[in-house]
């Protein structure tokens, strides 16, 4: 019997360079779109495997993707605009290819296909004081980014064929790397310049490690049938944090980081909530990196690092 074979957009992005191998390490054969813009080797070992079909081009070309579609067993549509600060740059760009390509993709699908998607869950926006964020909380999104992960969302489960994590702020090293996420850039800081200055540093946010990412898509094939239909917040349940209790952590692991809040101006990055995991915790979810060993990795990690080559804007 031929291996399952899982269509991929994006695949040599952030998330996609931990999927893609991981994929491919449980048997799954992998179709990985991607413009490849930077013309990087984030999915370079991947070559080694004969179950690995790389395809340069892009996800709004929709004779392309229609014919990819047609090949898959499983769509996981990484492919998009991410973070407030680059949707805001480029909002042509956001809206096309997080909003209009996920709904020309799943109109080509079948109902015998299964779809994965990732959303955000920065489209809580600002969540009720010390209330923890379910599925059921109304999604309000503050940003244009997280409006179009939003309406993508909806059109994923819109006919009850379609799984979406609503993921927390990712962290962790990846061959295409991100510094500008939120952990990945204070331990920067902590790693380069030893200090950092903070915004309005009660602002909470969840968190999860990319892996943890990866291991959400694996276990959500498995168990489609049953997690079908449903959005699942996905993130480390340990690590409903502020900035601030970030930043404290990390010192943990830089002593030397010095943090001040600053007493006047504001982020621009308006999102404050604690979100509950329990939802897909209760499907026999459980992420296997802590925050603790994320920042330990990270540490390890920039010693190989420049900045410049690893944001999004």
């Amino acid at each position: 019997m031929a291996n399952p074979i899982v269509l991929v957009t994006g695949a040599a992005g952030y998330i996609g360079s931990v999927l893609v191998p991981a994929l491919l390490g449980q048997g799954f054969s992998v179709i990985a779109l991607d413009s490849f813009p930077r013309g990087d080797t984030a999915l370079a070992d991947c070559c080694a495997s004969v179950d690995f079909a790389p395809v340069k081009g892009d996800v709004r070309d929709e004779a392309l993707v229609k014919s990819l579609v047609a090949k898959a067993d499983v769509i996981i549509p990484l492919a998009a605009l991410v973070g407030a600060p680059l949707c805001k740059q480029d909002p042509l760009n956001a809206q096309t290819v997080n909003g209009d390509a996920v709904r020309m993709l799943k109109s080509f699908m079948s109902n015998q296909q299964k779809i994965l998607y990732p959303t955000t869950n920065s489209g809580y926006g600002i969540g009720a004081k010390d209330q923890f964020c379910t599925e059921e909380t109304p999604l309000r999104p503050l940003s244009l980014y997280g409006t179009t992960k939003v309406e993508a969302e909806k059109t994923v489960l819109a006919d009850g064929n379609g799984i979406s994590f609503r993921l927390a702020t990712v962290f962790g090293m990846a061959p295409r790397m991100r510094l500008d996420l939120l952990v990945n850039d204070m331990a920067w800081r902590a790693v380069t310049d030893r200090t950092a200055v903070i915004f309005e540093g009660h602002f909470r946010r969840n968190y999860i490690h990319v892996r943890d990412v990866a291991k959400a898509f694996l276990h959500g094939i498995e168990h489609y049938e049953a997690m079908r239909g449903q959005p699942y917040n996905v993130g480390l349940s340990s690590a409903n944090l502020s900035k601030l209790q970030l930043c404290a952590k990390i010192r943990e692991h830089v002593p030397g980081f010095a943090y001040l809040e600053a007493p006047i101006g504001e982020d621009p990055d308006k999102r404050d909530y604690i979100v509950s995991n329990a939802k897909i915790e209760a499907t026999g979810y459980a992420p296997d990196w802590t925050l603790d060993d994320g920042i330990r990795e990270l540490v390890r990690g920039y010693v190989m690092l420049r900045n410049g080559r690893y944001t999004n804007i």
